[in-house]
């Protein structure tokens, strides 16, 4: 059981990678899962990361990032699609909480921007509310049209450049936070077939390139 809590975005993002270098080496801890951490959150929570990701069944966070409960404030929706719901979430998971990280998670073969590139391409419009999902995503596909992109890992990680950009313009609280210093926002893309998480943007915390650089890859630096 962890016993110190991340107070900074550096050590919340270093916390986090860990444990999903762990989880895509076979090697997980599964740290915070027993009855004697149960208890101790009865009565009160502090995560240290808020996470936006997919709600796809292949992207289960505490899974992935080899945490346990009370780690992290997971918010999910289909291709990580960002509504006011999701900003009130994520606010409170900041403001209330004080949490000093916000990762946003895409993923590779992700059914909602396959669906939105679709969509887009054929000008034919999504039934029922699965239509508000690619609304949300049809501004990162379009940019990503416009930069003439055709690999699906581009997609996906434009879209996760596209929903931090939105989060921080939206959402006054998270963007005042990051300037001062108190968290940090970073996109993550995840490998499915490997499990591993990349980061491809930031903002408020800087980053090392990726190692391993392929078409997702982007300068990392904090822009704030």
């Amino acid at each position: 059981m962890s016993d110190t809590v991340p107070s900074t975005p550096r050590e919340a993002f270093d916390l986090l990678m860990a444990g999903n270098h762990r989880f895509a080496a076979g090697t997980p801890d599964h740290p915070n899962q027993d009855a004697g951490r149960r208890a101790d959150l009865a009565s009160a929570q502090r995560p240290f990361a808020v996470l936006l990701g997919c709600s796809d069944s292949r992207l289960a966070a505490e899974i992935i990032f080899d945490r346990g409960l009370g780690d992290l404030f997971v918010v999910r929706t289909a291709g990580h699609a960002a509504g006011p719901e999701v900003l009130g979430s994520i606010e409170y998971g900041v403001s209330v909480l004080d949490c000093p990280l916000v990762v946003v998670l895409g993923h590779d073969a992700c059914g909602a921007v396959a669906a939105t590139r679709t969509a887009v391409a054929d000008g034919t419009p999504a039934p029922g509310y699965l239509r508000d999902v690619i609304e949300r995503v049809t501004p990162s596909v379009l940019a990503a049209r416009a930069a003439g992109v055709t690999e699906d890992e581009e997609f996906i990680a434009t879209h996760v450049r596209h929903t931090v950009d939105f989060l921080l313009d939206r959402s006054r609280t998270l963007a005042d936070l990051v300037a001062s210093g108190r968290t940090a926002v970073v996109g993550l893309t995840y490998r499915l077939a490997d499990g591993s998480a990349r980061p491809v943007t930031a903002r408020g915390l800087d980053l090392p390139p990726d190692p391993a650089p392929g078409p997702a890859s982007v300068p990392l630096a904090d822009n704030h």
